[in-house]
């Protein structure tokens, strides 16, 4: 069977998932989850790649960038996900696929649907049940931002302060803890498939202009308006919340991928 075509467009948001094969819990240990994080740094540094948010979880990934150039991502997540396979095959003295097909992503409006894909990658690990507070897990992207490194830093603060309308680190900190607090109180522990599923997500404006821009790509796709926002995807594909501590599958007709290098 064909692999699925991959395209750009330049000047988005995007939110990358990407699962581990037949998800499997490849990244169960913190040092396989380290390993990924490492090559991350290194896209930054050899590719310019800009971070804004991550979570390392168990058997899959959650990856908040900007593009800076339309190489950049396809080139960083090649380098991510073959060298992180490629150490722990070689460990593990293992065979086979680490990772289930390509990754998926999904273009995020640069305004509060940004800040709110934020919040959700934050809350990944507390809706699996694993945590109580997105600080509590190492590996993702809340505590990085909260209490961010001197070296070694992974997202990009100043991107993400622009991106997100603040003057300074602390007021962003602080809102952002606020917000996480906001949805904490919640207690919502159901996956909303739009933000990893969809081709966009954001405005009704938005998402229309990602549909133009696709043209005959996106013949098949609708609009669809879900709890306050608008996605781009399948007609036929239900927004029935799945109430599930594991998340599901993605779905290979929502797969919206760049040119291989």
């Amino acid at each position: 069977m064909p692999r699925a075509n991959r395209y750009f467009l330049p000047g988005l948001i995007w939110h990358i998932t990407h699962r581990c094969h037949k998800k499997e819990f490849l990244l169960k240990f913190a040092r396989d989850r380290e390993c990924w994080l490492g090559w991350l740094f290194e896209a930054k540094k050899r590719y310019g790649l800009c971070v804004l948010n991550y979570v390392v979880t168990s058997n899959h990934i959650h990856l908040l960038v900007k593009d800076t150039n339309p190489h950049v991502i396809a080139k960083s997540l090649q380098l991510i996900a073959g060298r992180t396979a490629q150490e722990y095959n070689q460990r593990k003295q293992r065979k086979g696929a680490f990772w289930e097909d390509r990754y998926h992503a999904t273009a995020i409006a640069s305004d509060e649907h940004f800040l709110r894909c934020l919040v959700y990658i934050d809350m990944n690990m507390v809706r699996a049940g694993v945590v109580q507070h997105p600080a509590e897990w190492a590996h993702g992207g809340y505590r990085a931002i909260q209490q961010p490194l001197k070296r070694y830093r992974i997202i990009d603060i100043p991107a993400l302060m622009a991106l997100g309308g603040f003057n300074d680190i602390a007021t962003m900190q602080q809102q952002l803890r606020q917000w996480l607090n906001e949805e904490l109180e919640i207690k919502n522990s159901i996956r909303d498939k739009a933000w990893s599923e969809s081709l966009a997500v954001g405005s009704e404006e938005f998402v229309e202009k990602v549909q133009t821009l696709l043209g005959a790509k996106a013949t098949k796709r609708k609009v669809i308006e879900i709890a306050g926002k608008h996605a781009l995807r399948e007609q036929s594909a239900s927004y029935n919340i799945v109430s599930s501590a594991v998340n599901t599958c993605l779905r290979q007709d929502n797969r919206f991928l760049w040119d291989d290098f």
